[in-house]
Parts: C-alpha cells; structure tokens; sequence
C-alpha cells in the first residue's frame, strides 16, 4: 500500500470518531494541512531507511501548525524547506489559531529534535537517507481552557477505536519503509508500537521525549538521546 493511501486510510477512520468533554477541540492537521504533510513525506520518506522515529500525536505549536511530525515552524521553513498551503481546522480554539508557517510560537520538542538532527547531521539529506520521523496519531485533542490533552488521557471508549486505526496506519507505514529499528520518542510510543507489532520484536526501542514537562528532557537532552542511540546499537558521526 503507498504512504498516500496509507494516510487517507488514516485520515477517513480518525475523521469519523468522536470524542466527548473534557475533549473540546480536535484538530486534524492531516486534513487541513495535508499539502505540507505529504511534501514532507514525499520529499524524506525512503524505503528500506534504517530508523524510524515514533512520536506521540501533533503539538499545539508545532505539527497542529505545519502538518509535519514535531513540526517545530523554523526547522519546518529553514531547515526542511518544507511549504505549502496551510488552511484551519473547521472549530478552532480561540487560545490556540493555527497560523502555520507564519505562528510565532516556538515548540520545543520540535526544536530539540530537529536541532540535534541538524547538529549531529548537517544536511536534511543526510539525515533521511537514514532515519524517517512520523507521529503515531494524527490528532491534537484541547480541552476548553486550551490545555492540551494527550492520547492516552482518553477514557477506553474513545481511545480503542483510534488506537485500532492508528495501529493500522503505523503497520502499513513500516511495511512500507522497511525499517531495521522502530524508536519510540518516549514511553507512550514505544508502547504503541509493541502493541502495533509484537512485543519481543527485537526492531523496537526508546529515547527519551525531548518535551520540556520532563526534567530529564531539560538535562542536555541531545547528549542523552546521542548516548540512548549508541545503546540501541545505532551508530551516528562522530
């Protein structure tokens, strides 16, 4: 199956869940920002890459703005060179306007993973001939208040049915790619991923989640995840 149909697949189950109080908003940047998603994927998504990288769901201020995974504005315009159209969501949180290439907000797990991959690669090129990134969820869930609000905080009525055609897409997405490790960035999507596949494969591992909620993230977390990857037996430039 291609990526494109791959994510349309995605994109038709996601659109037809629902989701009820304290969820207030649900924003699918899959749908409004299809255009930069699929430049995004048309441009690094390579067969046969050696890793890939699982995040959680979309960022208020970083994929839910650029529809790339930890789509972080300056990485995302600078550094992938990645643009397009960019339209909102249907109902929008007044506290959270999706403004696109053009929001002000930095998202710092955006920044801190794309920099250490620009650090520690150079050239987008470089990177992508080796690793691919991609988000587990396609969703971003806010409550009223404009708190974001993280899949695994779904009661299990809401949550099975969305894992279901989660873990479908994240199949087919490695089925297609290939990949010789599946790394979740962080505990929520490894899990997802041993739920997704088998929970003894060898492929699966963790690095560390670069949000700035974990004190740990906040501790020179390039130099933590450069050493996790060494751990996992993924070699990188020295």
């Amino acid at each position: 199956m291609t990526l494109e149909r791959i994510t349309e697949k995605l994109v038709r189950a996601a659109n037809t869940l629902c989701f009820a109080a304290p969820t207030a908003y649900v924003y699918n940047p899959l749908d409004y920002a299809r255009a930069t998603h699929d430049a995004y994927v048309s441009r690094y998504a390579k067969p046969t890459c050696e890793v890939l990288l699982l995040g959680m769901n979309p960022g208020p201020w970083g994929m839910v703005q650029t529809g790339v995974p930890f789509g972080e504005v300056n990485a995302v315009r600078e550094w992938l060179k990645i643009d397009g159209p960019i339209g909102r969501p249907k109902k929008e949180h007044p506290k959270r306007p999706v403004q696109g290439l053009a929001c002000p907000r930095s998202e710092v797990s955006g920044a801190r993973l794309w920099g250490w991959a620009r650090a520690t690669f150079g050239t987008p090129a470089r990177f992508f001939k080796r690793f691919f990134v991609a988000n587990y969820c396609p969703l971003a869930f806010l409550e009223n208040s404009g708190r974001n609000r993280t899949p695994d905080k779904l009661p299990a009525v809401e949550r099975e049915p969305l894992f279901a055609a989660c873990d479908e897409a994240l199949r087919g997405l490695i089925d297609h790619l290939k990949p010789r490790r599946v790394i979740g960035v962080g505990a929520f999507a490894e899990s997802r991923l041993r739920a997704a596949l088998t929970t003894e494969d060898p492929r699966i591992g963790r690095i560390l989640h670069p949000s700035p909620a974990s004190p740990a993230a906040n501790r020179d977390w390039s130099a933590t995840v450069t050493r996790q990857f060494a751990e996992l037996g993924v070699a990188l430039p020295s």
